[in-house]
């Protein structure tokens, strides 16, 4: 790892001081033209003893906005002490996540995955309409029925026809022939750019697409593409869970990548992160915001520069071995809930780089899957499947009366 490593909460207290002494001080700074302030301090106490040893919660009360972007020339200045450790959080991510030379990407802390992927396909669909004068029906989407809502939703916001593609029912892998199929149709009613979705861990599965099926046949068909990686859920787990993988920016295809950090990362709700190759994100720049200093190149504008430091903090309290070691033992809670499930003979699907475990309803009797809350994939009769994530709190005793609860019931049926 070149920038990712474990520091004390000591010193990571004091860089976030530091960045906080380099932003206005809307308590004690003469700052008279920005329709911002920190946190009401009817409500919010910012002399409260306990924010002395917690310094996102510090953050939250003195509000930083990181507006703009800040990989991308100049930004607002009133706030460059936290902007610079937003920086700092990309980088790690960037470089030492996903592999790619220093000073080739840009990104930032989106609030969420949806945003970050809507900002993929904004950026990709700007692209085409900048460089070869595309028009929107001339431009597609190609993602697995898999795939996120928030690919849905950015075909419906950014007017882009989505194709939707068959995955195979038990290993949830891209259905190659219904692919090349889609795509000849798409090509014969007039689509020229593709914007490919690749999940690195879907929602619902914890399936990885291999994104060389789709690239592989594109390139074949001559047809253009911008390839987009959806690691919302995964891009905490499957670098550290599969140390072989190349869908990282290690991969001269892959343009883009998506995570959140308030997933398996545990930072505060609202914390996405868009990554990109260099030469991209400036195709949504919005011109008219001229009375931001620096350029707004992302879709919500204002946002929290807490969150950045939520991350911050995260990160370097583990450090790359502390990461990888509950990564490992949540893998290993993983295995032996599917080793219990194998013994029972309930079917089931789990990528074995990751730590979700999805099983046939038809073995999962719904009161059991109500008092554990187990996901469906639908809330309806037609549910076909529930899942089981293992996140931090669900221990090896958690699962264990699950496993029992299912036992008796097939015990007693």
């Amino acid at each position: 790892m070149k920038y990712w490593k474990k520091i004390g909460h000591n010193k990571l207290q004091s860089r976030i001081e530091e960045a906080l002494k380099e932003n206005v001080d809307f308590e004690n700074d003469t700052s008279l033209g920005y329709p911002a302030s920190k946190l009401d301090d009817k409500v919010f106490y910012s002399d409260a003893p306990f924010l002395k040893d917690a310094p996102t919660l510090k953050t939250y009360v003195a509000n930083p906005n990181h507006i703009g972007c800040h990989t991308f020339g100049s930004s607002e200045s009133a706030f460059k002490g936290t902007q610079e450790i937003e920086r700092e959080v990309l980088q790690v991510l960037a470089v030492d996540f996903f592999k790619m030379e220093d000073e080739q990407f840009d990104g930032y802390i989106a609030p969420g995955g949806t945003e970050a992927n809507i900002q993929a396909i904004w950026v990709f669909r700007n692209f085409y309409h900048h460089k070869f004068d595309a028009k929107n029906s001339e431009i597609a989407i190609l993602a697995s029925d898999d795939t996120h809502y928030s690919i849905p939703k950015a075909s419906n916001i950014l007017s882009l026809d989505l194709l939707g593609i068959p995955v195979k029912y038990k290993d949830r892998t891209i259905d190659p022939i219904a692919l090349e199929r889609i795509i000849k149709e798409a090509v014969a009613n007039g689509k020229k750019y593709f914007i490919v979705i690749a999940n690195m861990g879907t929602t619902m599965f914890g399936s990885v697409d291999d994104p060389d099926v789709y690239t592989d046949l594109l390139e074949t068909m001559n047809l253009d593409y911008k390839l987009h990686i959806d690691g919302a859920y995964g891009g905490f787990v499957y670098p550290f869970s599969n140390l072989q993988s190349k869908i990282n920016f290690s991969n001269p295809k892959v343009s883009s990548i998506t995570i959140d950090a308030h997933k398996m990362l545990q930072a505060p709700y609202g914390t996405g992160v868009y990554l990109s190759r260099k030469g991209l994100i400036e195709n949504v720049l919005t011109k008219e915001a001229e009375y931001v200093e620096g350029m707004d190149l992302t879709l919500c504008g204002s946002r929290s520069g807490a969150n950045a430091i939520a991350v911050y903090m995260i990160l370097f309290t583990y450090g790359p071995y502390g990461w990888y070691e509950k990564i490992s033992v949540l893998l290993m809670r993983t295995n032996w809930f599917c080793k219990q499930l194998d013994q029972m003979s309930i079917p089931y699907f789990r990528n074995e780089h990751m730590n979700i475990v999805t099983i046939y309803s038809s073995h999962i009797p719904k009161d059991i899957a109500e008092k554990f809350d187990l996901v469906p994939e639908q809330h309806n009769d037609n549910n076909k499947w529930y899942k089981v994530v293992i996140m931090d709190h669900v221990e090896i005793d958690s699962l264990l009366e699950l496993i029992d609860a299912l036992k008796e019931r097939l015990k007693l049926g």
